[in-house]
């Protein structure tokens, strides 16, 4: 087979599960364990109505809540609060950890 040839395999129907669509999102945010008082520098991926992940220079574990604050580069959104479960926290190769966590509120600062 060369490699323009293909082979007759079809994709498997793929179905969404999501509640809400997730939206891709490059701005910075700020995190901490809930109840904790230093916050750690990181950034967000992508968020979702119900989901959220970033990325930051600090691990936190599967099943605490933490607290996030997202910065907006214009003037006219506030800044939001975001409180979630954190649900994994994986190392990825450029030695930050990628933190997808359950929102479970959002309020403006």
């Amino acid at each position: 087979m060369t490699h323009l040839e293909t082979k007759d395999e079809t994709m498997p129907e793929y179905e969404e599960k999501r509640q809400f669509a997730r939206s891709q999102m490059d701005c910075r945010l700020r995190y901490r364990l809930a109840g904790s008082g230093a916050y750690t520098e990181g950034a967000c991926v992508n968020i979702s109505g119900s989901d959220i992940l970033f990325r930051g220079s600090l691990p936190l574990e599967a099943g605490r809540a933490a607290e996030l604050r997202l910065a907006s580069e214009n003037k006219i959104t506030p800044p939001l609060i975001v409180y979630i479960e954190v649900v994994r926290c994986e190392q990825s190769e450029d030695g930050d950890f990628r933190i997808a966590g359950r929102v479970n509120g959002i309020r403006s600062e």
